[in-house]
Order: C-alpha cells, then structure tokens, then sequence
C-alpha cells in the first residue's frame, strides 16, 4: 500500500504541475514503461513458483541476470520505436524505458522472498521500492523539471531499490528437494519466464494499452483527463496486489491450488466493491487536489475504479494460470485486447465512450477467463492424490 501510495501521489502531482499540456506524455511514458515491466513480474512469478517447487536460490539469481541482459538489448531497440510512434522526447522515451532492467533484477528478488513466504521483508521491499521511485521523481518535477528528468530520477531510484532488495534478500538456505543441481537450472531457463512473460504481457496491456490509445484519438487535454482517471483504476487494481502475493505459493501447490483460487478470486472481488464506492464518494474532491482542468471528469471516476477492480479480478485469475504454468489462457486476454483496442479507435471519441468501452471488454474477459480457471481447478483437485 505505501509503494501504491507514492505511485499515485506522483501521478498526481505530476498531473497539477506538467499541467494538461504536458501530462499525457508523461502519464503515456509510464504506461509503456508498466509494459516494460513485464519481463519482470513475469520473473517474480517464476523464481517464487521454482522456489517453491525446490529450485536452489543461485540458480534462480542467475536466471535474473540473464533476463536482465536480454530486457536491455529489446529496450535499447524499442527506444526510437516508441518515440515515434508516441510521438515524445527522446530522452524521456530513454529515461522511462531505461528502468526495465532494474525493474527485472528487483523483482528476482522480490520472488525470492515471496517463494520463501519470507512476506514480512517482501513488505519492507515493496514499500522501500515504491518510495526511492517516487521521491526522486518528486524532487526532480517540484523543481521544474519536466517529463525526462523526473523519468530519470525515478529510474535511478528503481536502481538503488534493486540493491536494497538484493541485501534484504541476502542468502538465504536453499529448500531444494532435487538431487540433481543440473537438472533444476534446467528447469528453470528462460522458456518458463517468457510462458509467464506472455501471461503478464497480456494483463498489463489490457490495464495500459487505454492509455496510449487516447493520445491517438483525443486531444491533448482530454488525453491527459483521461490520465488523471486512470489513477482510479490504478488504485483499485493495485490495491489489493498482496492478495496474490500471498496466495501465490500456495496456487503453486496442487493440493492448495483450488481453495487459494477460490479465496483470491473471492477477496479481489470484495475489496473491488469497496474501491468503486470510495471512488464514487470521493470523486468531488478530485478537481480540488489535481485541479479545476480535471473537474469534466468527476462524475467517471467510479468507473475508471471499476475498470481497474475488474482487472484485479482478472490478474487474480491469471496468476493461478502461471502458478500452475498454464499460461495457454493468456490468448483469452489477448483476444480482449484485440477488441478493445478495435473498438476505441474505431467508435470511441469521448471520455465516457473510452472508459465504458475498455471496462465492459475487460469485465467479458475476466468472466470467461474466471469461470475457465475455476473449472480446471476443481477438475485438478478431484484427481486422485490431490484432496479438494
């Protein structure tokens, strides 16, 4: 919660002070670079899923590194891509997109810890993360820095979070049940990170691709309204992130698999509830603290929270998939996405008709997906050796 926290307050200010001209290429950067960050969720996901399973921790910080390699030759290719066709500086393209190999060594250590059930430092990471982010940034744009540096500074941070996770993780003892050392560092190459990878991918576009659509269908005042919004959905998506991390190990385990499922299914949705009332109720106070500029967008800021509530649901559920290295069900989501993204640029030229169009796509998808993974889960637990 302080990690989120810090996030939103940056977007938030960030909002008051780059004001509506300058917002959305800041707010469209940090959407790419959540993109980027892909390889690194996908990672966390599956150093915690091997731990459990038996992987030595030398194995797996060896995976990171690798992946950390390979994130940033495909960043250094995608820089000039995303400039042009976004349309931004090219510093600030570099700065934000700069972060993803930090972001990748971060999270190896935060599944590290997560596969441990080591959950009381994972928090102490977490937390200290999502602060050395933001403070730099916050520094940087209260002294009328713009987009670039303030990118810059938040990516420097991730680089000092990545060394603090690696000290919080230190070495801790291997609970490896292999007999063989060579055939768990086999197990856990690179292949398994990019079936993950493409699960997240999936998710993180449909939470994200919104936000760099509006800057192709609307102008740049209405684009960064429509990023202000999004900080609603954020909020309700990211909110309630440790149910996941802490159900996680426990979907990893086939004799748990079905009951941990059920419960995160079950608690994300509770908690989406809450999150789209709070939303509604403290909608008036969003032109006070953002700014008179964003008051069109007051009465939509429920369902910019009900947008994000519903894709918690959806990551909940697609976790399981990865947990159980079934990451197949992902096409259901890219499907999703296909038509989302048809349907903005093809009818939607307002706010309402965006963020109504992206929240009734995502809630068909987590629908389907949901009952799909619940299914499989209970035909898993009535196999004979695995007790429901």
């Amino acid at each position: 919660m302080t990690a989120n926290v810090a996030g939103y307050l940056l977007q938030l200010l960030a909002g008051r002070w780059l004001g509506v001209a300058g917002y959305s290429e800041f707010a469209s950067l940090l959407a790419v670079q959540l993109l980027c960050a892909v390889p690194a969720l996908a990672l966390q996901n599956v150093v915690a899923r091997e731990l459990v399973r038996g992987a030595s921790v030398a194995a797996l910080r060896g995976l990171q590194w690798r992946c950390a390699v390979i994130v940033a030759v495909v960043v250094a290719v995608l820089v000039p891509v995303v400039t042009g066709a976004l349309n931004v500086g090219v510093a600030a393209c570099a700065a934000a997109l700069g972060a993803a190999p930090a972001l990748v060594l971060l999270s190896g250590e935060q599944g590290v810890l997560q596969g441990g059930r080591r959950f009381r430092a994972l928090g102490v990471v977490l937390g200290a993360a999502g602060m050395l982010r933001v403070a730099p940034a916050l520094v940087v744009l209260a002294a009328g820095g713009g987009a670039a540096p303030a990118l810059g500074a938040a990516a420097v941070g991730l680089v000092v979070a990545a060394v603090v996770a690696r000290f919080v993780a230190g070495t801790p003892s291997s609970r490896s049940r292999a007999t063989d050392e060579d055939a768990v560092v086999h197990a856990i190459g690179v292949l398994p990170v990019l079936r993950a990878a493409q699960v997240q991918a999936a998710l993180m576009a449909l939470s994200s691709t919104d936000l760099i659509v509006v800057r192709m269908v609307l102008d740049d005042a209405d684009a960064s309204r429509y990023a202000l919004g999004t900080i609603a959905a954020k909020i309700a998506f990211w909110l309630p992130q440790a149910v996941g991390v802490v159900l996680y190990p426990r979907m990893a385990q086939p004799t748990h698999s079905a009951r941990a499922i059920r419960s995160a299914l079950a608690v994300l949705s509770g908690i989406g509830i809450v999150a789209v009332l709070c939303a509604a109720l403290a909608a008036p106070l969003a032109p006070l603290l953002a700014g008179q500029d964003y008051a069109p967008i007051e009465g939509l800021l429920w369902l910019f929270a009900l947008h994000g509530a519903i894709l918690a649901v959806l990551q909940g559920a697609m976790l399981s998939a990865i947990a159980v290295d079934r990451t197949a069900l992902a096409a259901l989501t890219w499907l999703g996405l296909g038509v989302e993204v048809t349907l903005m640029v093809s009818f939607a030229r307002s706010i309402p008709a965006l963020i109504t169009t992206v929240a009734s796509v995502a809630a068909v998808t987590t629908l389907v997906v949901a009952v799909i993974v619940l299914r499989t889960a209970d035909r898993d637990s009535s196999r004979p050796g695995n007790p429901a």
